[in-house]
């Protein structure tokens, strides 16, 4: 198989990272995609980076088996967690990418001045957005709220009613996010509700969704490593390791067709 014609390896606890694998596959129609959604595991948000690291690592040798080109961590809790220690060790055998530095230097050029996060536990504690924004642009501020109820809320399915309305308002009502020119959606997840959560701010906040912002970057080292696909995809494959309804409920929702939905028990 001609390197370009391999496929992208996709990874998320859930089907968060199906908002980064839509807009891959409309960015990069020709390229392929395997998904791995770790459903027995989510959310990844109150694990342990231990953990996350070690789940990572086995979802990476999963989709090496299918001779993934490249490897995009679709999850901020894993971004935050693996993404250095599988760069480490994975790097000499496919391309590793995070969903977190291509946005923080989407944002680093927006000329902000002052940033609002949301994320989980586990992406929120490591500090990692905030340590990458101050790097990147010193003059602008940042303020990170831990929100762990929305990945459960989305994966349960509850989503444009009046639960998730009350939920996203308790926590985007949090003082620190007053003023804010921008919202950094940290979670795969969060895109789902975009709409609830930029009508919150009456449309006046910059709601940052990184799914866009990272499959440009994807297309971006493609072309750096010659690694586009110059032929026809083959069928996009989704694995998840249990199944959840709502999951493919989800996938059929964002790619408008009958999906390749198999479940990896990979753990045993």
């Amino acid at each position: 198989m001609e390197a370009g014609n391999r496929p992208i390896g996709v990874f998320d606890s859930g089907v968060g990272g199906l908002t980064v694998a839509h807009a891959i596959r409309q960015s990069l129609p020709g390229e392929r995609i395997i998904y791995f959604g770790d459903t027995a595991h989510l959310p990844y948000g109150d694990k342990s980076e231990e953990a996350i690291r070690n789940y990572s690592r086995r979802i990476t040798e999963f989709l090496l088996g299918y001779n993934a080109k490249l490897v995009l961590i679709a999850c901020n809790s894993a971004s935050a967690s693996a993404y250095e220690s599988l760069l480490g060790e994975y790097s000499d055998r496919t391309l590793i990418m995070d969903v977190i530095n291509p946005v923080v230097e989407h944002v680093a050029a927006g000329n902000y001045k002052k940033l609002g996060v949301i994320g989980t536990k586990r992406t929120i504690s490591s500090g990692t957005y905030e340590k990458k924004i101050h790097e990147a642009s010193p003059s602008t501020s940042v303020f990170s709220l831990a929100t762990p109820l929305l990945v459960p809320m989305i994966e349960e399915g509850f989503i444009f009613d009046d639960i998730s309305n009350a939920i996203i308002r308790t926590y985007l009502s949090d003082k620190g996010l007053t003023d804010i020119d921008a919202l950094i959606l940290g979670c795969t997840h969060y895109p789902i509700v975009r709409n609830q959560i930029s009508k919150f701010f009456n449309f006046r906040v910059d709601v940052v969704d990184s799914a866009r912002i990272v499959a440009a970057r994807l297309r971006d080292v493609l072309e750096k490593n010659n690694l586009l696909n110059s032929g026809r995809a083959e069928q996009d494959l989704f694995f998840v390791s249990d199944f959840t309804d709502y999951f493919e409920k989800i996938a059929r929702m964002f790619f408008e067709s009958n999906i390749n939905l198999k479940k990896a028990d990979i753990w045993n």
